[in-house]
This record gives structure tokens, C-alpha cells and sequence, in this order.
């Protein structure tokens, strides 16, 4: 008998909150350390595609969005959303090689007219969408015939060794109540059947395409790493919440259990990710 397949858990408002000092933390820690990889190989997949009109959903503070900016051609628009304008604000002040239209807007109820794009991409970013299906439908309504979405989500948490190896220390520090966000959200949304029945359910007329991508992940430190993941996500208001230990605290026994794994200095570890492409 077939195991169940695990239902999707919408994630709730805070796993969807990135605000006050985590924009910056995201951008300057988590960025280079675990999302770069990805938006290059996004990246290719993209200007692979030769497209006129990109929409970027959920761009975050804009690692996608630069790449994109470098890599395609003067005459391809690029149109960059986000639900949070505190990262929205953040990505603008990066800036990019030339103009993107910066937006903020919600993936459930995009702004644009019907058949407005030829490709829809987001890195990331479907994980924390609360109703699945509706959003892939509105990434749909918006591509134009022959157009496509493409997205990545994580691969499940023990495939990713600084998330997991954290996760474990704070279940320790928190034995009654551990703060899940890590693997309730980002790492809890990668079941293909799951994912390809939501896009099935949204309109697209095939199943969609998977590709797993691993690679490694680097920091120079296994503090750099601690920090990141315990205040530049919203596990940092999970923490906060508990009060006891405390923030700077589960940071530290954070920094402890990645030394005790990857040693001090400089570390390493893997991560991995799944790439989703459907067509229109």
C-alpha cells in the first residue's frame, strides 16, 4: 500500500513576514551563501528561453532580478514583484545594470492583464504561497499561448545541511515547542506529485517538468551561517516569541552544533533544490 502523500500546509502570516533588520540580514548573509547558486542557474533558464516579457515573482531583494538585468537583452522587459515592500524597498536600493519595473504585489492576485508575459519565473517563492493552486493559476492567466512558469522550491531539510544541522539544535533548545519554520515552509513544500497535482488543478494542460539541483553551499563562518539562518529569516521572530533562550542565545547553540559538524574556519555544505517548468 502506497504511503500517504503529505498535504500542503499553507504557511501562516509570520513564516510570510520578512521585515524590520531581516531584509538586510537576507540580503548580505543568506544571498551569497545559499541563494546566489540558484539565481545563476535560474538565470540561464531564462535567458535559454529568449523571452520578451518577464514577470519575477517573489524576488525577494532581487538576486534573480539582477542577474536577469545583466544577462538579457536590452529589448526584454523584466517586471519584478514582491508581497513584502520592506524587500521590494531593498532590492530597489540595490539597483540593477538597467531598468526593471519594480512592483509590489501578491502572487494570488497579480495586477497585470491577461497574457501580459511570455515567461513567468520565481525562485523561492512558492513555498510561502497560501493557496497554491490560485497562484498558479494567476501565473497562468497572465503568460500568453506558448509561455511557460518556471520556479524552484528547497528539497526536503536533511538534503540541506546548514538548515538541517540548525533546525536539529534548536529542537534541542526548545524541546516543548520548537520554532519549525524552517521545515514547516521552506524546506516543506517539495513533494512532485503534491506540486504537479496544484499546477494540474490550475489549467496547465501538461505535467509539469523536474529537475533536482544540488551544489554547495559556503560561509566563512560557521557564525556567519548561524546568524543568517536565526535572524535573516523569519525563524527570528519564532526565536524572539519563545523568549527563553534567547535570540543571541539560540544563535550561539546554533553556531555550536555547525562547529561541532563542519569545524571552525571557513565551512561548507550541501544544499538542494528542485526546478519546476510548465508550459502554458
Amino acid at each position: 500500500m502506497d504511503a500517504p502523500r503529505p498535504a500542503d500546509r499553507s504557511p501562516s502570516e509570520a513564516d510570510r513576514t520578512f521585515a524590520g533588520s531581516i531584509p538586510q540580514l537576507y540580503e548580505r548573509y543568506m544571498v551569497p551563501m545559499i541563494f546566489a547558486p540558484y539565481a545563476e542557474d535560474m538565470c540561464r533558464r531564462v535567458v535559454a528561453r529568449a523571452p520578451r516579457d518577464v514577470l519575477e515573482i517573489a524576488c525577494g531583494t532581487g538576486a534573480v532580478t539582477r542577474r536577469l538585468a545583466a544577462a538579457l537583452p536590452a529589448g526584454t522587459a523584466i517586471t519584478a514583484t514582491d508581497l513584502n515592500q520592506p524587500m521590494l524597498d531593498h532590492a530597489m536600493a540595490q539597483g540593477t545594470s538597467r531598468p526593471v519595473t519594480w512592483r509590489q504585489a501578491d502572487a494570488q492576485q497579480l495586477p497585470f492583464p491577461d497574457g501580459a508575459f511570455d515567461l513567468v519565473v520565481c525562485q523561492f517563492g512558492a513555498m510561502f504561497f497560501p493557496d497554491k493552486r490560485l497562484a498558479y493559476a494567476e501565473a497562468r492567466r497572465v503568460l500568453r499561448p506558448g509561455g511557460a512558469l518556471l520556479f524552484s522550491v528547497w528539497d526536503r531539510i536533511e538534503e540541506n545541511d546548514f538548515a538541517n544541522v540548525i533546525n536539529q539544535a534548536l529542537i534541542r533548545a526548545y524541546p516543548a515547542d520548537p520554532p519549525s519554520f524552517m521545515a514547516r515552509t521552506p524546506h516543506g513544500y517539495c513533494d512532485q506529485a503534491l506540486i504537479a497535482q496544484q499546477l494540474l488543478a490550475a489549467g496547465y494542460a501538461s505535467p509539469p517538468a523536474f529537475e533536482t539541483v544540488a551544489t554547495r553551499s559556503r560561509a566563512p563562518s560557521a557564525g556567519t551561517v548561524a546568524t543568517a539562518y536565526c535572524q535573516g529569516t523569519p525563524w527570528h521572530g519564532e526565536i524572539e516569541a519563545r523568549r527563553t533562550p534567547t535570540v543571541a542565545e539560540a544563535t550561539s547553540m546554533a553556531e555550536a552544533a555547525l562547529v561541532a559538524r563542519f569545524g571552525s574556519g571557513e565551512v561548507e555544505g550541501e544544499i538542494q533544490a528542485l526546478v519546476v517548468a510548465i508550459e502554458r
